[in-house]
């Protein structure tokens, strides 16, 4: 699990509209890097369309807003479509990523356990160095939390 300081571990990933996206090609920028349980269900919904609200915001403070969860790149490009998100969707199919970034937690909901995504958001800077993270985020007030954050880089 990496830790505030740390360099971030880089990814590769299939993205919603087709292709890939890596942190290494974002050198230079910026990323808040948001996981995030499951595509369409009401907490993911409002994290979702909060930073696409807030997409200029973090535009003019240089950072760019990257989500990752479990789902599929079909059920990226649909949840992108039904919203019109404005953040770029990643598929961590296999859990790789969420696993080196220490999200995919076990989790008990009504007595029962599951392994999950525990939603979290990262920041990180320029050359790659996690400056800010949040684990267990609850989504009232989270992007505008993380905005400041970025905007105090």
């Amino acid at each position: 699990m990496p830790e505030i300081g740390e360099t971030a571990p880089n990814f590769d990933l299939s993205r919603d509209g087709g292709g890939t996206l890596s942190l290494s090609e974002l050198s230079g920028k910026t990323v808040v890097l948001y996981f995030y349980p499951r595509d369409d269900t009401p907490g993911c919904t409002k994290e979702a369309i909060g930073f696409t609200e807030m997409g200029d915001a973090f535009d003019a403070a240089g950072a760019i807003v990257i989500g990752v969860s479990k789902d599929t790149v079909k059920k990226h490009d649909q949840f992108r479509d039904k919203y019109e998100l404005g953040v770029p969707l990643l598929s961590d199919a296999d859990g790789d990523v969420c696993k080196r970034y220490g999200v995919w937690v076990e989790k008990n909901m009504y007595g029962r356990t599951s392994m999950g995504i525990e939603r979290a958001t990262f920041v990180i800077d320029e050359t790659g160095v996690i400056r800010e993270a949040w684990r267990k985020v609850k989504v009232p007030g989270h992007v505008d939390v993380v905005l400041e954050a970025v905007k105090a880089l």
